[in-house]
């Protein structure tokens, strides 16, 4: 079982000696010119070597063990948990008899394995540990990553009611584009129906959020008040059919009359014909009735 991939401990100590070689310079310099000022320059390169060096030495250690420092922090949840589990067995075997711890231990795991409830709770936190280990094994598998072997972070996980939903921030080398595309795959990892990704955020594009659906929630039969409505007793052929219009039959429709307002006295204006006798459309007349000029003098 390979821990750490040889990509990623070449490139870790590649990086640990450049972390080595610049806090050393920079850190010496630094030390050198401030220790300039008290003694000879001389001894203000030797007190700068002796800061510097010890402390290019430290980033080295902490460059080189950064995989598995890496590797830890994404086992943390399951580490924590398992200790905590530990700590409290030593301490309950400890201070209680037998007959007690095997009472407790069955309350514990078989309670909540017992009540609905409970278990489904805990399934789906459960499933939400495992699921961010199998993104991480898509994104060192067949996901296209740079050339350091940097994976995503993954942030944080929570269940939602068809699956979990995981936020992640992407390195440089990995865009929204690239997943979409395989999405499939994902899916397949994560033992899951179907995948979905989007962008968590507008203003980052690395910042990323998965929705990994296991379940389909809209498949169940609901109970309608309109069943209680019906009477049982009342033979079918009896029962008034319920006619639902589906189209508008215009031709049973009558058109309604339109009556223009008449402006002093005088009736309005007739609409003209749609077509002339030869068959051929008539001009456009005004719609306005045309002023009396008399009315005006």
């Amino acid at each position: 079982m390979t821990v750490i991939e040889a990509r990623v401990h070449r490139s870790s100590a590649r990086n640990a000696r450049l972390a080595f070689i610049l806090t050393a310079v920079i850190v010496g310099l630094l030390s050198a010119v401030v220790a300039a000022s008290s003694i000879h320059p001389i001894l203000a390169v030797f007190v700068g070597a002796l800061i510097g060096v010890p402390l290019g030495g430290l980033a080295w250690l902490l460059v080189r063990i950064w995989p598995v420092l890496r590797l830890l922090w994404w086992w943390t949840p399951e580490i924590g948990i398992t200790t905590l589990l530990g700590v409290c067995w030593v301490q309950l075997v400890n201070h209680t008899s037998t007959l007690v711890t095997l009472l407790v231990v069955a309350l514990v795991v078989g309670v909540p394995a017992a009540v609905p409830v409970s278990r489904r709770f805990l399934a789906a936190w459960t499933w939400c540990l495992v699921v961010r280990h199998r993104l991480r094994v898509c994104f060192a598998q067949f996901i296209i990553a740079n050339q350091s072997g940097s994976l995503p972070l993954i942030l944080w996980a929570r269940p939602t009611p068809v699956g979990e939903r995981v936020w992640v921030y992407l390195r440089p080398g990995l865009s929204l584009a690239d997943l979409e595309g395989r999405l499939d795959r994902i899916a397949v990892a994560c033992h899951a129906s179907t995948a979905l990704i989007e962008r968590a955020s507008d203003r980052n594009a690395a910042y990323l959020r998965f929705d990994i659906k296991r379940r389909e929630v809209l498949t169940a039969q609901v109970g309608s008040p309109l069943v209680d409505v019906i009477d049982l007793d009342t033979p079918a052929t009896e029962r008034i059919p319920a006619t639902v219009p589906t189209a508008l039959d215009l031709p049973d429709i009558d058109a309604p009359t339109v009556t223009l307002p008449t402006q002093q006295g005088r009736p309005a204006a007739k609409k003209p014909p749609a077509t002339t006798a030869n068959g051929s459309k008539p001009a456009a007349a005004s719609s306005a009735v045309e002023d009396d000029v008399s009315d005006w003098i």
